[in-house]
């Protein structure tokens, strides 16, 4: 019932009365918070805890019930302790800790952005890929580009970095804006819940033993498919609807004055690429060597420069060294420099309250409750689907797909594992690729991504639903098939 009256709270806001998506989530987080049995936040808060613990203790599956009572008692106190927060103050809690995971990249990829449209920069790359494989295969080649970048960038990042390239096309191609937006979010959204090292399939791998190179074959192979199937519905609905390219008539000749540079103006290939390329070889650098035998001192210096903030940084830093070498107007710079971070703030403040409209609802305990309903006398391949629509409510009760996949993998984790070896028919890795569909469907307004594609594209909250929510959703469907029947024909066991 909660989450019935969160979920209508922010769509009927923001749909039918309205509202700014901040103002809208802001009250549904506050009513929910406020309508939420204390004990019902403790009870839920227990669970959440209890598992963090396990996990950060790595606390083996068979150990765990000898250990439980110590660590519920511990989780509990903690759980009493947030619980006696008034509502404001948990959901400004919530809102800060989302803050502080995606706030300072949001602002340093926004900056990426403006000076990657601001120096030629995207135009660059644009017509290098155009050369490559012309104006008909531009949506294929973002597709391609999207489902090689998402496996080791947040998406959120990745379409951040990306759409400003998509803006260039578009002025090459007067057409398909809302198939290259479509062929982006195809490309980049499955690796980064089915292909390590990206934070979920990670997690998941891990909680189930999984052999990461097992892990990353298998998600790119089911990758291959739901991709191709997000981008054959952004083909079928770019026939059927038209999305504009909504910029200011300033924005759009400034735009345009760009695309018609000569290209001897243009910064070189490597400096355009170098922003884009250096963060992913950083991040996915540091998670890397992180999980090998390599000496101390280097894990800890790709710990530093890993780190996506650092590595956002860093490429900031390069992207806006290419913008001054071309704009030497100090003015004008700045002007640049004020414009991507007004646009980051915007973006910021609604994806953190839709992580607090996120975080409140786990708090009514969902998550257990549904755990409550499953029981534990389930045939193994039932655990398939199964997993996947929990892990679909999940994710749309509280918006993030890592958090759904470490959550449902603590429920149906658990239930695999203590099954005995006959009754494991398939391999785990087809119980983390159920779990890694299951995070994608249905996307909206509490999930910081759907913000971020909407806010930087110039969709409104409807086609946002219509392009994300629905390609998204159509991608995990055709996911979850396909596992099923890789566990039935290919069991590896």
């Amino acid at each position: 019932m909660l989450l019935l009256i969160g979920l209508a709270t922010v769509l009927g806001g923001i749909l039918w009365i309205r509202l700014h998506p901040f103002l809208a989530l802001f009250i549904a987080a506050l009513l929910i918070a406020c309508i939420t049995p204390k004990e019902q936040v403790i009870e839920a808060l227990t669970s959440k805890y209890f598992n963090e613990q396990i996990k950060k203790d790595e606390i083996p599956a068979k150990a765990i019930s000898t250990l439980a009572p110590s660590y519920i008692e511990n989780a509990r106190a903690k759980a009493t302790a947030y619980s006696s927060k008034t509502p404001i103050n948990r959901i400004t809690t919530e809102f800060g800790v989302t803050c502080g995971k995606i706030g300072i990249i949001i602002a340093l990829a926004c900056l990426i952005g403006r000076c990657l449209l601001a120096s030629g920069a995207a135009d660059r790359i644009v017509r290098s890929t155009l050369s490559v494989v012309g104006e008909k295969g531009a949506p294929a080649a973002f597709l391609a580009s999207g489902f090689t970048l998402g496996i080791p960038v947040f998406f959120d990042s990745l379409f951040l970095l990306a759409v400003p390239m998509a803006k260039a096309m578009w002025l090459k191609l007067r057409k398909n804006y809302l198939l290259l937006l479509v062929a982006l979010i195809a490309g980049g959204t499955m690796t980064h819940s089915l292909v390590p090292p990206t934070p979920g399939p990670l997690y998941v791998a891990g909680v189930l033993d999984i052999n990461i190179g097992t892990m990353i074959l298998a998600g790119l192979i089911v990758g291959l498919f739901t991709a191709s199937a997000g981008y054959l519905y952004g083909v079928w609905l770019n026939k059927r609807m038209d999305i504009p390219f909504r910029e200011s008539p300033e924005s759009i000749e400034k735009l345009e004055a760009l695309s018609a540079k000569d290209a001897s103006e243009l910064p070189s290939l490597l400096a355009s690429l170098t922003p884009i390329a250096l963060p992913v070889l950083l991040i996915a650098g540091g998670t890397l060597i992180a999980q090998t035998a390599a000496p101390e001192s280097l894990k800890q210096l790709m710990a530093i420069f890993g780190d996506k903030n650092i590595a956002l940084a860093i490429a900031a830093g390069l992207a806006l060294w290419t913008l001054s070498t071309r704009m030497k107007d100090a003015k004008r710079l700045g002007e640049q420099m004020q414009g991507a971070l007004q646009e980051a703030g915007l973006i910021i403040l609604i994806c953190c309250a839709g992580g607090a409209f996120g975080g409140i609802l786990l708090q009514t305990g969902i998550g257990p409750h549904l755990q409550s309903k499953i029981g534990s006398n389930v045939d193994a391949i039932w655990l398939l689907p199964l997993a996947f629509i929990l892990t679909t409510v999940i994710r749309a009760a509280q918006g993030s797909a890592t958090v759904a996949m470490i959550t449902a993998v603590g429920i149906f984790g658990s239930m695999f594992t203590s099954m005995d070896a006959s009754s494991q028919t398939y391999h785990p890795v087809y119980l983390a690729l159920a779990i890694g569909c299951g995070s994608k469907p249905l996307p909206w307004m509490n999930d910081s991504g759907f913000w971020v594609i909407s806010k930087m594209s110039g969709m409104t909250e409807r086609e946002t639903l219509q392009t994300f929510t629905a390609c998204l959703s159509v991608m995990g469907v055709v996911g979850i098939i396909v596992t099923i029947i890789g566990a039935k024909l290919f069991p590896l066991v």
